[in-house]
């Protein structure tokens, strides 16, 4: 059953078919104030029903389930709970599974290899505002990425956003850095997927780290 707590912390739901997978995560997230475990499922069909009805903030969904995979699940579920964060935690590292599940609109892409330390970081952050992708599968998008396009010529004010998208910062955040209006922001974040024929925030983040002059 789900355990009671503070009502400003964090519902996270676990759906994964692996049950040690689900243990450790259960244990984690059990052990923190700030958070408390929604619901956890083994199957997608049955994960959105759940879903539906606890309404939890953040989802760590497994890619590979019985009966109905964790991307099409996910999908599924934010058409119904557009305010969702899905964070998808899997095992898998083909870059077609990353690139899908950027672009059907997941919030993290993590590797099951990352600490339970790591994971509930990526949960705070993710129910913060925030996209976040494995180091190993940033890299891993960014080679898909770079076989797409020309480079495009970006102005000072675009490089300037887009190498804070890259930092993860929200647009409110960019906004107060940068002493813009969040619909100033939202413009010129919107003006760079478009040059950089990029669809999500997610791949924004990915090409500013590739770029970045620390790399």
């Amino acid at each position: 059953m789900p355990e009671q707590t503070s009502a400003k912390a964090i519902k996270v739901m676990i759906v994964d078919d692996h049950p040690v997978v689900r243990d450790g995560l259960r244990l984690s997230i059990l052990d923190k104030p700030d958070m408390m475990l929604a619901a956890e499922d083994a199957d997608g069909f049955q994960a959105e029903e759940t879903a539906l009805k606890v309404k939890p903030d953040v989802i760590l969904m497994d890619v590979s389930m019985p009966g109905r995979d964790g991307l099409e699940t996910m999908l599924s579920i934010k058409q119904k709970l557009p305010d969702v964060k899905v964070l998808v935690l899997t095992v898998s590292e083909r870059y077609e599974d990353l690139l899908r599940a950027v672009r059907m609109g997941a919030h993290g892409y993590l590797s099951k290899r990352l600490s339970a330390e790591e994971i509930i970081n990526a949960v705070k952050r993710a129910a913060a505002g925030e996209v976040i992708l494995s180091p190993d599968m940033t890299a891993k998008l960014m080679d898909e990425l770079k076989k797409k396009a020309t480079e495009p010529s970006l102005s000072p004010r675009e490089e300037e956003i887009l190498a804070l998208v890259g930092e993860g910062l929200t647009t409110a955040e960019i906004a107060k850095r940068l002493y813009l209006g969040e619909g100033t922001v939202s413009t010129y974040v919107r003006r760079l997927l478009d040059k950089l024929h990029l669809r999500h925030r997610a791949e924004a983040i990915a090409y500013a780290i590739s770029h970045s002059p620390r790399k």
